[in-house]
C-alpha cells in the first residue's frame, strides 16, 4: 500500500465517518442511492432525505415500481431533480434488464442513467471493496492541493491529471474505507475555505502547503456573469385549491408540479382569462428569485382569485388543485413550495 493511502487510512480509523446510514447495511442499492444524492450535495443535507427515501423504497424493486410523482415528492428540496428522474429510470432498468441484481462492474454501471465514471467507481469501491479511483468534488480538492495541480478541475487537461493522481493513490486493499477516507478528508479537513492543515494526515508532503498555495488551489472556475431570466407565473386560487401543472420531463424542474408560467405578464393574463373569464388578478405581484447553475430566475407571481367550481374547467392527468399540507404527495420545486406554504390558505374544498 502506498504511503498516502496508509496515512489516510490510519487517520480514517480514528476520525473518519463510519456510521453513515448507507454504511449499515452497506448494500449496492443503498450505496447507489446515497452516491446519487451526494452529487453536489453535503452529507448533512442528504442524511434525512436518504432515511426517508429508504423508508418508502427499501429496495430497487420498490423504487422501480413507484410512481415518478412519489419519487420526486421525496426528492423535493434536494435540488438537481434530474438525479431523481435518472434514479427512477435506472431502477426500472436494473429490474427489467438485470432481474433486480445490481451490476457489479464499473462499465456496466456507467450504462445506467445518471451514473458517470466517478459515481460508478464509488459504488464498486464501497459496495464490493474493489479498487476503483474516484474523483468527486472533495477528492478533486484534496488531490489538486496535495499534488499542486493548477487550473480549473473541470477542464479536460486538469481532469486527466487528477485522474492519474487518483489512480496512483488508490490502494488494492481496504478500498471501501479508502474511498470514504479521501472523501472525508476533503469534507472535514481539506475544506474549500479555512482548511485544517495542522490536523491533516498527509500534510508532510502536501505541495500546496509547502508552496503556500492552499488558499489558491484548486483554481476557481473562470468567472462568468450569470444572466437573469424573468418569467411570469399565475397563482390560481380557488376554494378547491391552487392550480399546479406538471412540467415537461426535461429541463429545469422537469416532471415537478409548479405554477403555470408565461414569457410576459400580458401572455399570462390572456391565458388565465381565456380559461376563467371571471378571474380577478391581485393588485400586486409577488417576487421570487432563485439561482440555478447557469442563470438566475426572477419569477414574478401574479395571484388570481377564481370562483368556486373553477377546478372543473381545468382537470387532467397533468393538473392538480393543491392544498398545502393536505393534498396528495407530488414533487414541487422547493422555492414554489415555500411560496405556497407562506400564508396561503385557499379554503376547505375537496383535494385533487
Amino acid at each position: 500500500m502506498n504511503a498516502f493511502a496508509e496515512r489516510l487510512l490510519a487517520w480514517f480509523d480514528r476520525h473518519g465517518r463510519q456510521d453513515l446510514p448507507w454504511q449499515h447495511p452497506r448494500t449496492p442499492y443503498r450505496v447507489w442511492v446515497s452516491e446519487i444524492m451526494l452529487q453536489q450535495t453535503r452529507v448533512d443535507t442528504v442524511i434525512p432525505y436518504f432515511l426517508r427515501f429508504m423508508e418508502h423504497f427499501p429496495d430497487v424493486e420498490s423504487l422501480a415500481a413507484a410512481d415518478q410523482d412519489a419519487v420526486l415528492h421525496l426528492w423535493s428540496g434536494l435540488g438537481y431533480y434530474a438525479r431523481a428522474r435518472n434514479l427512477h429510470r435506472a431502477a426500472q432498468h436494473v429490474v427489467s434488464e438485470h432481474g433486480g441484481g445490481f451490476p457489479d462492474t464499473r462499465e456496466t454501471l456507467e450504462q445506467l442513467p445518471g451514473i458517470g465514471r466517478s459515481t460508478a467507481a464509488a459504488i464498486i469501491a464501497q459496495a464490493h471493496d474493489r479498487p476503483e479511483p474516484i474523483l468527486d468534488g472533495n477528492v478533486k480538492r484534496v488531490l489538486a492541493r496535495h499534488a499542486a495541480i493548477h487550473g480549473w478541475p473541470g477542464s479536460p487537461a486538469v481532469q486527466r491529471e487528477l485522474w492519474a493522481e487518483a489512480e496512483a493513490r488508490t490502494p488494492a486493499t481496504r478500498c471501501a474505507d479508502y474511498t470514504q477516507a479521501i472523501m472525508d478528508l476533503g469534507a472535514l479537513l481539506c475544506t474549500r475555505s479555512r482548511p485544517d492543515c495542522a490536523a491533516c494526515p498527509v500534510r508532510a508532503d502536501c505541495r500546496a502547503a509547502e508552496q503556500g498555495l492552499t488558499a489558491t488551489l484548486p483554481s476557481p472556475r473562470p468567472r462568468r456573469e450569470l444572466p437573469t431570466r424573468t418569467r411570469w407565473a399565475a397563482c390560481l386560487q380557488a376554494p378547491e385549491g391552487i392550480a399546479l401543472i406538471q412540467r415537461q420531463s426535461d429541463g429545469i424542474w422537469g416532471g415537478l408540479y409548479s405554477l403555470p408560467e408565461a414569457e410576459t405578464p400580458e401572455a399570462l393574463e390572456d391565458w388565465v382569462l381565456a380559461q376563467w373569464p371571471g378571474a380577478v388578478p391581485a393588485a400586486a405581484d409577488h417576487g421570487l428569485q432563485h439561482c440555478f447553475s447557469h442563470y438566475r430566475l426572477d419569477l414574478r407571481i401574479r395571484p388570481f382569485d377564481l370562483p368556486a367550481g373553477a377546478c372543473g374547467i381545468m382537470e387532467g392527468e397533468r393538473v392538480i388543485w393543491y392544498k398545502p399540507g393536505t393534498s396528495r404527495a407530488v414533487g414541487i420545486p422547493a422555492p414554489i413550495q415555500r411560496y405556497l406554504h407562506d400564508d396561503k390558505d385557499p379554503g376547505n374544498g375537496s383535494n385533487r
